[in-house]
């Protein structure tokens, strides 16, 4: 997945771009102008957002491909056909005008729209239920959200990824706040959308909940704090199934791995801050990020619930 940035009114440049983009399309124009006009932006390897603008009505027909894509219509409307369903969705719609593995077809009627482009092995990772802690393949079961507020709910994350952690450029360097922000993305969607992702306890995973498989975990987040760890890797260090895991910081912390994550990464921001000296460039910003947190001003409120302090206090002393 690259960046992009396209301005055409050729139809065949048109269909070959994205057909490049999504899967080998087909399509169609109707009108005078045939303008389009698409952005991409990458936040990473598996994670897009795209800005399209048609002039005109473009009615397409594609082939199967291999990623989640979320669209969010800004103007005017598109139909969707396929999956036994034709329907039409206009401004306030957020819907999968394609899920991976199945073909796609429609009209967009001089629209705008947005899209995000998701890498289903994003989600698989946050979803791994396996006794290895391994990336598991979840399939997405339904193009429309399963409720009201849990599309208001996605939306707010992907605006808030794409307009504000994407608008930081430290950040986006960041690689501990682009593996937070597109994990935070990834659960979204899997709360969203209708999945195989299993979430229910098994009586093995009651019986692996123990101090034991804690331990090994706390272990393992104590000394890889620095590097892009989740569910699935703390899961396959302690050697249990992400359910299991889950569960035993809820019994015996009553907290969980990710909060606990966070905890220990606060602790190392709140070492850095205190053994800045003076003129090494070192700001609150800078910290919040090295550590994983997407946003300084909550990183701010974090750290001074944890430490009765602000940061900024903590790096002037």
């Amino acid at each position: 997945m690259e960046p992009l940035t396209f301005d055409s009114s050729d139809v065949g440049l048109i269909e070959a771009t994205v057909s490049k983009l999504y899967s080998k399309l087909h399509i169609g124009a109707v009108g005078s102008s045939t303008r389009a006009r698409i952005t991409r932006r990458v936040m990473a390897p598996g994670l897009g957002f795209d800005d399209l603008d048609y002039s005109f009505d473009i009615g397409y027909s594609g082939e199967a491909q291999d990623r989640i894509i979320i669209c969010d219509v800004i103007s005017s409307t598109i139909r969707r056909v396929g999956e036994g369903y034709d329907e039409t969705f206009g401004p306030g719609d957020l819907f999968l005008i394609s899920r991976p593995g199945l073909p796609y077809a429609g009209v967009a009627h001089s629209t705008r729209l947005r899209f995000t482009v998701l890498d289903p092995a994003i989600c698989a990772r946050v979803a791994a239920t396996t006794e290895d802690g391994a990336a598991a393949p979840v399939r997405v079961l339904g193009h429309r959200p399963v409720s009201g507020p849990a599309a208001l709910q996605l939306r707010h994350t992907i605006g808030y990824v794409r307009d504000h952690v994407m608008a930081a450029p430290e950040a986006e360097r960041a690689p501990l706040v682009v593996s937070a922000a597109t994990q935070l993305l990834a659960a979204s969607v899997l709360q969203a959308f209708p999945s195989s992702a299993a979430t229910d306890t098994t009586a093995e995973d009651r019986r692996d909940a123990n101090p034991g498989t804690l331990r090994r975990a706390i272990a393992f987040i104590d000394a890889n704090p620095d590097i892009d760890i989740g569910i699935a890797d703390i899961a396959r260090a302690a050697r249990v199934t992400p359910r299991a895991l889950q569960l035993a910081f809820r019994r015996h912390l009553d907290t969980t791995p990710l909060a606990y994550l966070r905890r220990v990464r606060l602790h190392h921001a709140h070492q850095d801050l205190a053994q800045a000296s003076r003129g090494d460039g070192t700001t609150v910003t800078t910290v919040s990020y090295r550590w994983g947190f997407p946003s300084p001003s909550r990183f701010a409120a974090s750290y001074r619930a944890a430490y009765g302090v602000p940061p900024s206090d903590t790096l002037r002393r």
